[in-house]
């Protein structure tokens, strides 16, 4: 997507279903919302990043993107959800720190890079994107698609829409 219309996306008052722009508004966003600076030293801080066994961190300019509109916030849905109850989600990047390998782990399965973004705050699933910009959420239970951008993404998070499960099958079938 060109620069221009990812700008024009960050400003329209109609990009999100009301109850999603509702609850992004009383977390503190706004249509324009833009820290680099603050996206920058996370992304900073994953590269630095090196895990015991030596794994690290990918950034790539969706996870920044992402970082740079919406970093720092808590978005708390405000109503009940349509399919399952929906979650609050914090976006900070380094919930997902120490879990380079695991990404790194997920990113080859699906041919990809991925990159932290946060996490839903009651179940501390991690939140990551791919180098594409799609959504994907990582728990106790499995790895789930929550859509193909943050706003997709956002509307099934805070609108309790359920979640696609991701399926692999190993190499021998089992």
């Amino acid at each position: 997507m060109p620069t221009a219309d990812r700008a024009a996306g960050r400003t329209s008052t109609t990009r999100f279903p009301v109850t999603v722009d509702a609850a992004l508004r009383e977390s503190g966003w706004q249509p324009g919302r833009w820290d680099i600076k603050q996206a920058e030293q996370w992304a900073d801080a994953l590269r630095e990043h090196t895990s015991p066994a030596g794994h690290r961190h990918t950034v790539f300019p969706a996870a920044v993107e992402v970082w740079a509109e919406f970093g720092g916030l808590t978005v708390a849905p405000a109503g009940p959800g349509r399919q399952i109850a929906p979650v609050t989600v914090r976006f900070d990047p380094l919930c997902g720190l120490h879990m380079a390998r695991t990404l790194g782990d997920l990113g080859r399965a699906l041919d990809t890079e991925m990159c932290p973004l946060g996490e839903e705050t009651e179940s501390q699933a991690v939140l990551a994107v791919d180098a594409e910009g799609r959504i994907y959420s990582l728990d106790h239970s499995g790895d789930w698609y929550l859509g193909t951008d943050i706003d997709a993404a956002l509307e099934t998070l805070v609108s309790g829409i359920q979640p696609v499960r991701l399926a692999f099958s190993s190499p021998s079938g089992v």
